[in-house]
């Protein structure tokens, strides 16, 4: 896997890096369709600049799935892992976005999810060819199965310790997919990933897959202070 570099992108990635308790920020949104069916409640972080009205710069926006032990309603357990938990500290220079599936839903609901990723690119200065999707565990599922549904949607994607439909492999044509799993994984078996990377492989996509040997469920921990996951995302624009 190439990485490729920029000015522009290594501002952005070193800017993820360092601890920044004082430029953190996260607010508490909600997200209801306008037919008035099921919506989402979000943690919203806005880096500077982003949050002024009528802002000409636009930002790369990054959606954040969390696992099945956040449900809920109360959105601080969000703040548990990812990028939400990142924003609590750290100075992003993303638009991040992180919803929460309620108790009464066992998956993310990839409509919804669109929905969402709709809805704050209208409220906010989001540069549409740079919208990011990641997730862990029950994110992680639900990481592939929007991608597969809304794979014009997103620029790149980041499933980790998830799984999904093989049948789902040629909807994602030439999205970039980075796959994460651990080996000792035994809530999720890495087989369901081994089953994606292979099935995508064959329909003739662009997926990179990185196994960790030594970890089990969380691999999550590694992969997002892992700054060449931001620099890998930040390096691909959404094709038309």
């Amino acid at each position: 896997m190439k990485l490729t570099h920029s000015p522009l992108i290594t501002a952005l990635t070193l800017a993820i890096l360092p601890a920044t308790p004082s430029g953190a920020k996260q607010s508490e949104e909600s997200f209801k369709p306008e037919n008035g069916s099921q919506g989402y409640r979000y943690l919203l972080h806005l880096p500077k600049g982003a949050e002024k009205k009528g802002a000409k710069e636009k930002w790369p926006l990054l959606v954040f799935l969390h696992g099945r032990g956040e449900r809920g309603g109360n959105l601080r357990l969000v703040k548990k892992h990812g990028p939400a938990k990142l924003a609590e500290v750290r100075e992003m220079k993303f638009i991040v976005v992180s919803p929460q599936c309620p108790t009464t839903d066992l998956w993310w609901k990839p409509k919804i999810v669109a929905g969402l990723v709709d809805s704050v690119i209208k409220k906010y200065p989001v540069d549409k060819d740079r919208v990011y999707l990641t997730g862990l565990s029950q994110g992680g599922f639900g990481t592939w199965a929007t991608a597969a549904e809304y794979p014009k949607k997103f620029a790149a994607v980041a499933p980790i310790c998830g799984g999904g439909k093989v049948s789902w492999a040629h909807n994602y044509g030439k999205l970039p997919i980075w796959n994460f799993h651990g080996t000792r994984d035994k809530a999720v078996p890495v087989v369901l990933s081994h089953k994606m990377v292979k099935a995508v492989k064959e329909a003739g996509g662009d997926i990179t897959f990185t196994e960790y040997p030594d970890k089990g469920h969380d691999c999550w921990t590694a992969t997002y202070d892992n700054p060449k996951l931001y620099e890998w995302l930040l390096s691909h624009t959404r094709k038309p």
